[in-house]
């Protein structure tokens, strides 16, 4: 603490201030994000002028539809070549660019310019979306710290924030992002977890509270000693999962991709077919066929079908992201939504993982408060989490403890400690103690039924009572599982603690099914099990013990505010408030996100066979079949960006 007070005198720059350069870069990156909305609107723009100039000159007309060609073609004809070049594969782009330079070959200017804008137009709203799935928590990484305000014996430096190490302690000035995950040391604040669990209301941090890097304090000072290292912070974890959803797609997309393949040889080898055979068979002009060939390129081109996907998942991952629910990649958006049964731990997932004391049965003869008071200063020498739920509730109940001798732990049983002179002794309540009194008996059952775990008060042999404690459920997890239930997914708790109180937590909790007394590799071969019973399955869990029920489920969900490294390593998604009704939420949003797709795939698919049908049957005009379908296009994009609402 002398470090503390040393430093405060010797307060330096901020170790977190804005940084000019890092403003600039940022200033760059967003230009570049939006230079494709940016040549779509020029490339539309320069078709007006030169629409317009036609009736005054031919020649300049051409020249500025050249320019809005290649204003709006440019990118789109990079990504074709590079498709073509790299994985010797056709794509969309190709197709339109063919289709647009196509109508310019026969003197349709307009209307190849026309398809080059909109379908450059509704490029930019894809990657509108894209961006937007990722920027509530890209925007972490802008807000990563670099320095830290370390605190020494010798008063205070800026380091890198690689340099620190457990059990630095380091100050954190109003106004600042929290460097490093840490316990709160000296002082107090209200921080923004918000870039971390989603919550909008700062929460207040006293000492002995845990702070998270990337957090933003609020106005008061904190002094606050490192618990992780740089790469190990929830922060850190939270970028790599950013970074593994970026290269994950969903399955739909994936076969839609693999179909783009094949459908873009097809359209190809179709349009040239047409050419070359419609004059010879059905005596057309070669300008008409040409004319026919280049309508057809257009309408059956699969824009519509490839942009029905993407830009649904990743407006449904942005506005998970935005309430604390972060997925490693839209393939589990996409499983999310086929689910049957949602499996849960108990310990720390539908219970708080914080046993308290639920009740304390005297004997005849004995005053409740003074065993309460022995009860806590036997235990308060213990770091059990039973013993301090017996402490925390004695200074609940405002009880002055008092010095504990000769405390001993007895293994498999509990502790003792002698208290003003007598010996107390504290530990697992046995049924089958023939010495009990009846109506200690008789309690103690009742109150084993119930869940509790039981312990058993002896002074100096004497029995004094009982004291009952309970891992509390969340509050949010009777809602949870009821809205789960309304949703026709059936819940199931796979735990390790014993049947008894694994059923009646069960019971509270609203669960369908409960399996307890589980070793980790008895969850695993139980959600196999479900699995295969059920198909899709959900498995919610935060402990080591977890990880390979997780693992082996179709979508692992962890709890990231006290979930382990292990768990949230392996999970699939991470709930970064712990908030469980998040779970029942966000299946809903998957679930609304594929009927989406859904509407998207068969409004497509029957606006392209239409357009084909009336192409060959009355007759389209290219620039009809270029606003049919690069308006279908544009209309399942929209569609999709619903969800950000």
């Amino acid at each position: 603490m002398q470090a503390i007070h040393k430093g405060v005198t010797t307060v330096q720059q901020s170790a977190n201030s804005p940084d000019p350069r890092k403003r600039r870069r940022y200033s760059l990156l967003s230009m570049l994000r939006h230079r494709e909305i940016v040549f779509a609107l020029g490339s539309g723009l320069l078709m007006l002028i030169a629409w317009g100039v036609g009736s005054f000159s031919q020649t300049i007309s051409v020249l500025l539809y050249i320019a809005a060609y290649a204003m709006g073609g440019f990118l789109k004809a990079k990504e074709g070549l590079e498709t073509l070049i790299k994985e010797r594969d056709l794509d969309v782009n190709l197709l339109m660019i063919a289709a647009a330079l196509g109508a310019a070959s026969i003197g349709y200017w307009n209307e190849g310019a026309m398809l080059i804008f909109i379908f450059a137009l509704s490029g930019a709203l894809e990657s509108f979306a894209s961006e937007r799935s990722h920027k509530d928590i890209s925007e972490l990484i802008s807000l990563k710290p670099e320095t830290a305000m370390k605190v020494g014996q010798d008063g205070m430096k800026v380091v890198a924030v690689e340099e620190l190490v457990i059990g630095d302690l380091l100050l954190v000035k109003p106004g600042e992002v929290i460097p490093a995950d840490g316990l709160v040391r000296s002082g107090g604040s209200a921080v923004n977890q918000a870039t971390i669990t989603g919550e909008s209301i700062p929460v207040d941090k006293e000492i002995g509270d845990s702070v998270f890097a990337g957090t933003l304090n609020g106005e008061g000072a904190l002094y606050v000693e490192v618990t992780s290292p740089a790469e190990g912070t929830l922060f850190a974890k939270i970028i790599a999962l950013v970074e593994q959803a970026q290269n994950e797609t969903p399955e739909s997309q994936r076969f839609i991709k693999r179909l783009e393949g094949i459908y873009a040889k097809v359209v190809v080898a179709a349009t040239a077919a047409l050419i070359v055979l419609a004059p010879i068979l059905l005596g057309w002009s070669w300008s008409f066929t040409f004319y026919k060939a280049m309508v057809f390129l257009v309408v059956a081109s699969p824009c519509a079908l490839v942009s029905s996907v993407m830009p649904a998942m990743l407006s449904a991952m942005s506005k998970s992201a935005r309430k604390g629910v972060l997925f490693k990649g839209g393939a589990h958006m996409d499983n999310l939504g086929n689910t049957k049964v949602v499996a849960f731990d108990k310990t720390g997932t539908l219970t708080a993982g914080q046993p308290v004391v639920t009740e304390l049965f005297v004997a005849d003869g004995y005053d409740r408060l003074e065993v309460l008071t022995a009860c806590a200063s036997a235990e308060s020498l213990s770091e059990h989490p039973l013993a301090r739920a017996i402490v925390n509730k004695a200074a609940a109940e405002g009880l002055q403890l008092k010095a504990a001798e000769d405390m001993r732990a007895i293994t498999g049983w509990g502790i003792e400690a002698r208290v003003d002179g007598q010996l107390w002794r504290i530990g697992k309540a046995d049924e089958h103690d023939a010495a009990m009194p009846a109506a200690l008996l008789e309690r103690l059952k009742i109150l084993a039924a119930e869940g509790n775990t039981v312990s058993l008060i002896l002074q100096d042999n004497n029995y004094v009572g009982l004291i009952a404690l309970q891992d509390i459920i969340r509050p949010q997890a009777v809602a949870a599982i009821s809205k789960l239930r309304e949703m026709g997914i059936t819940t199931v708790m796979l735990t390790g603690d014993r049947g008894g109180t694994a059923e009646a937590v069960a019971r509270a909790a609203g669960v369908d099914q409960v399996f307890g007394d589980l070793l980790p590799e008895d969850k695993v071969n139980h959600v196999k099990n479900l699995r295969t019973k059920h198909g899709h399955i959900v498995m919610v869990g935060d402990g080591v013990n977890d990880a390979p029920a997780l693992a082996a489920a179709t979508v692992g969900i962890a709890m990231g505010g006290g979930g382990t490294g292990a768990a949230l390593e392996v999970a699939d998604v991470v709930l970064m408030n712990d908030n469980l009704e998040m779970v029942a939420e966000t299946v809903a949003l998957a679930r609304r996100a594929g009927k989406i797709v859904k509407q998207n795939l068969i409004f497509a698919a029957c606006i392209i066979l239409m357009l084909i049908v009336g192409n060959f049957a009355q007759g389209i005009s290219l620039p009809l079949g270029v606003v049919g379908h690069e308006g279908s296009t544009l209309l399942v994009i929209l569609n999709g960006l619903r969800l950000l609402r």
